[in-house]
């Protein structure tokens, strides 16, 4: 079946439940779960010549967690970051971390450069990353971008337009995702791409993030090819 779609996006979520079934740490059961449905899922895209894939990792509510479990993600990053790099050139992705980087722990800014740099040029499959990442903080920022070329004369309010808001957004040009897939049974967007969803279709799955398979994947894909998608008309 053809595909035509050039944007999936993911909740991933029900790392810490999975780890607690499996009798493992959190950062045990992300380590050895959470990594390879983002490879699954990385796969899943080329083969389906899917673009652009965005993956909710870490919102900025996340920072409420407890200091442990925000260390074990942000020092995973740093130490998986080079050691993954070899993956996304070999595979041409292009990486790229998506969130309010004035939130970033600065142990992590420079791995996140590396990744973003070395993998610029690639454009089988283009990765965001969403690090301290919020739906309405995005647009908070993408007003303020707005205001201040309104005021700066560089702009008239009667140039604001959709587009436009769209392209100040963390985001920038990456286009809306036609489907979004949240795991763990949760039925709710949690802050997620909350202005570039509108149209989305959102799938539900019971599989918690850990468990999802390239069946689980194609399940939703086969779903949103049979949806008559008419946006009002």
């Amino acid at each position: 079946m053809e595909h035509t779609i050039s944007h999936l996006a993911v909740i991933m979520d029900g790392n810490r439940r999975w780890a607690k079934k499996q009798g493992f740490s959190f950062g045990n059961g992300y380590a050895q779960g959470g990594f390879g449905a983002v490879k699954r899922t990385m796969e899943f895209c080329i083969q389906r010549k899917i673009q652009h894939l965005s993956l909710y990792t870490f919102s900025i509510e996340n920072l409420k967690r407890s200091q442990e479990e925000q260390d074990f993600l942000f020092d995973t990053i740093v130490s998986e970051g080079e050691k993954q790099l070899p993956h996304f050139k070999e595979h041409q992705i292009s990486v790229k971390f998506v969130g309010d980087r004035t939130l970033f722990p600065a142990r992590i800014l420079p791995v996140c450069d590396l990744l973003e740099h070395e993998t610029k040029q690639f454009s089988r499959l283009f990765v965001n990353i969403l690090l301290c990442y919020g739906g309405r903080q995005e647009l908070v920022s993408g007003i303020q971008k707005i205001v201040n070329l309104v005021k700066q004369g560089l702009m008239t309010e009667d140039q604001i337009t959709e587009d436009f808001l769209g392209t100040c957004l963390w985001t920038g040009t990456t286009p809306d995702p036609e489907i979004v897939i949240r795991t763990s049974g949760t039925k709710r967007l949690s802050n997620f791409l909350l202005f570039q969803s509108a149209y989305s279709e959102i799938y539900f799955l019971d599989c918690l993030w850990p468990d999802i398979t390239i069946d689980d994947l194609q399940g939703a894909l086969n779903s949103f090819l049979r949806v008559k998608r008419n946006f009002g008309v």
